[in-house]
């Protein structure tokens, strides 16, 4: 059988919780505003999706406020990045919203962590420059665990005494997708028989200006302009931060508890470019592939899914190549299903935004809507045949397909069903 999503929790630029977040994608309510960096009001970069209520600028965590819901222990925070301070809030929302407390996963061999996130540029820039400042003799204890790219992994794992399995996944804008995709292997496979996958990213300097000497981020002032996914117009992607956690069960383990299932993780597919180390390949191959393989996977055609939910960043090559495999497999038969593209909300929140857009999935279907595409205003040639509704349509999305692509030609798709109408 297939596995149940019984829980999330998201910490976003749109909501910190659930029914906020919800609501946002369904009224078109954006997250992005404007900032400065590095006090330089001359650089390119003046818009981004900030995460409200939390102020995590400083490196040392001492200096940190947020929500006072979230009382975590000193001996916690030693170790954190600020986004690793975004996830556990994340999960602790999850847990909750599937009816376990932390006791109930510590030191069960049942239970695993799939984990995602770039780790800490800001805190690893700042750790070495102390080490360098002092000639090498002195150096953060914690430096290494709060800031290289598995520190979700240590700090949750260790904080929750996960003991079946932990792990994390490195595929820069596909990471948290391939998470959640391992995690539904090894359910199936009968490894655990729950999971908390966990996505989170950080928004300051470091994680995002590098992107701009690639000419990777929008110039717009204006957060409606600057974050426009498919738009004719567009001309990069808006950094966003946060956290996003998904539980997944097995469906005998959930119902044994009387925990509800949100949604089903029906399927999922990946592929690879093979193209170029940033660029995705023009025409969309590799992505038209992983949406093939997570279909065959869930056992259903184009026909049935009802929402695709677009990775779509608002850069000009990739969502061109997007457009065109999804033309490619809907358009091309004469499908139309609405397909949209979140970020224009929330911004990307790179390693984060794949488990983030399977947790707004389930949102979508646990209120009733597909989410629209505000921030459009003309549609670029590429996405003639798509159907990119303005605003929120208010039906049931039925079946999700869920896209995200990374560095490298990293493709991954998820389909996300309705609770009940498990396909296998």
């Amino acid at each position: 059988m297939n596995p149940v999503i019984t829980g999330l929790g998201v910490i976003t630029p749109i909501g910190n919780d659930a029914a906020t977040a919800g609501a946002s994608l369904r009224e078109g309510r954006h997250g992005l505003v404007p900032v400065e960096f590095l006090g330089n009001p001359g650089l390119p970069v003046k818009v981004a999706g900030t995460v409200k209520g939390f102020q995590v600028d400083s490196p040392n965590w001492r200096d940190w406020s947020w929500p006072a819901a979230y009382p975590f222990p000193k001996d916690v925070l030693r170790g954190l990045a600020p986004h690793g301070l975004y996830a556990l809030c994340a999960v602790e929302q999850a847990l909750a919203r599937a009816g376990l407390r932390p006791a109930d996963v510590a030191d069960d061999p049942g239970t695993g962590l799939y984990c995602a996130s770039a780790g800490s540029a800001m805190l690893l820039h700042h750790n070495l420059a102390q080490m360098r400042a002092v000639g090498g003799v002195r150096g953060n204890p914690l430096g290494v665990v709060s800031s290289i790219a598995g520190t979700l992994n240590f700090n949750l794992a260790a904080h929750y005494r996960i003991t079946g399995t932990v792990c994390g996944f490195v595929s820069a804008c596909a990471s948290s997708s391939h998470a959640l995709g391992y995690a539904i292997d090894d359910l199936r496979l009968g490894r655990i028989k729950r999971a908390i996958v966990v996505g989170a990213e950080e928004l300051n300097a470091d994680s995002l200006l590098p992107f701009a000497h690639m000419r990777a981020l929008s110039r717009q002032s204006d957060p409606r302009l600057a974050s426009r996914p498919f738009d004719a117009g567009r001309d990069g992607f808006v950094g966003g931060g946060g956290g996003a956690a998904l539980i997944l069960e097995v469906p005998a383990t959930a119902a044994g508890r009387g925990a509800p299932a949100l949604a089903e993780a029906a399927g999922w597919g990946q592929s690879a470019d093979g193209h170029s180390v940033a660029a995705p390949h023009p025409e969309g191959t590799g992505l038209l592939l992983a949406m093939e393989r997570a279909l065959a996977d869930a056992r259903i055609g184009a026909a049935d899914i009802g929402h695709v939910s677009a990775h779509a960043t608002s850069t000009p090559a990739g969502d061109r190549a997007e457009a065109v495999a999804l033309g490619r497999l809907f358009a091309g038969r004469g499908l139309r299903p609405p397909v949209t593209a979140t970020k224009a909300l929330t911004g990307h929140g790179l390693s984060l935004s794949g488990v983030l857009q399977a947790a707004f999935g389930v949102l979508s279907l646990t209120g009733g809507f597909v989410p629209g595409n505000p921030h459009l205003v003309l549609p670029g040639p590429e996405c003639e045949g798509l159907e990119l509704p303005r605003a929120a349509l208010v039906r049931s999305p039925g079946r999700i397909l869920s896209n995200s692509s990374g560095f490298g030609g990293s493709n991954v798709c998820h389909v996300i069903v309705p609770a009940g109408s498990f396909t296998g």
